[in-house]
C-alpha cells in the first residue's frame, strides 16, 4: 500500500522544533531553558551554556549560573551580554546571576507575536512534508481509489498535526499574555 511513516515523522519533529523554540521564549519566569540558545567560548570552541556550567532556579526571577572552572565566569558573562536576552547580569565570586525582568504588555504582545510566527514556521514544515508525502504517492503511480484514500489519510494527519502545534502555541501564548 503506502507509507505514511515518513509524514508522521517530520510531524512529529515539526512538534517538538516548536517545543523547543516555545522553551525559549521567556514569560517572565526563570527557567534554565531561556539559556539553551547561549554558547560560550570555552577552550578554543563554542559550547553550550548547560556544558558549562550547573543553571538553576534561585528565585521566580532569577537564575543561578555556576560555572564548572571558576576562570571562565567572564566568558560566560561575554556570552549572556551578546545573547542579548534583555536580563539583567549579576557576577560574584562563586558565579553568575540573571534576573529576568519583569514583562510589560508591549513586551508580552511582542512575545505572543514571535510565538504565533514559530507556529506558521512548524505548519508550513507540515505541508511541505505533507506535497512530499503526495509527490511520492504520485511517483509510484498508485491507483485512483487508492491515491485517493492516500490523500484523505495525509489530511487527517496534518490536521491531528496542526491540532497538536495550535495546542502548544495556545498554551505558550496563555504562559506569555498571563
Amino acid at each position: 500500500m503506502y507509507d505514511l511513516h515518513p509524514f508522521k515523522q517530520e510531524a512529529k519533529q515539526a512538534q517538538e522544533w516548536l517545543a523547543r523554540e516555545y522553551s525559549q521564549i521567556h514569560t517572565g519566569r526563570a527557567a534554565p531553558a531561556l539559556l539553551d540558545g547561549v554558547n560560550v567560548e570555552s577552550y578554543g570552541s563554542f559550547q553550550p551554556l548547560k556544558n558549562v556550567a550547573s543553571v538553576s532556579i534561585e528565585d521566580p526571577k532569577t537564575l543561578r549560573i555556576v560555572p564548572w572552572d571558576k576562570s571562565q565566569i567572564k566568558d560566560i558573562e561575554k556570552a549572556l551580554y551578546a545573547s542579548d536576552l534583555g536580563f539583567s547580569i549579576a557576577v560574584d565570586d562563586a558565579g553568575i546571576r540573571v534576573i529576568i525582568p519583569a514583562l510589560t504588555t508591549e513586551t508580552r504582545q511582542k512575545l505572543a507575536k514571535i510565538a504565533k510566527e514559530r507556529l506558521e514556521d512548524a505548519r508550513i514544515t507540515v505541508r511541505k512534508a505533507r506535497e512530499a508525502v503526495l509527490s511520492d504517492f504520485k511517483d509510484q503511480k498508485l491507483p485512483e481509489d487508492m491515491m485517493r484514500n492516500a490523500k484523505d489519510d495525509v489530511q487527517v494527519l496534518v490536521d491531528n498535526a496542526n491540532n497538536e502545534l495550535e495546542a502548544l502555541f495556545k498554551k505558550k501564548e496563555a504562559d506569555i499574555l498571563n
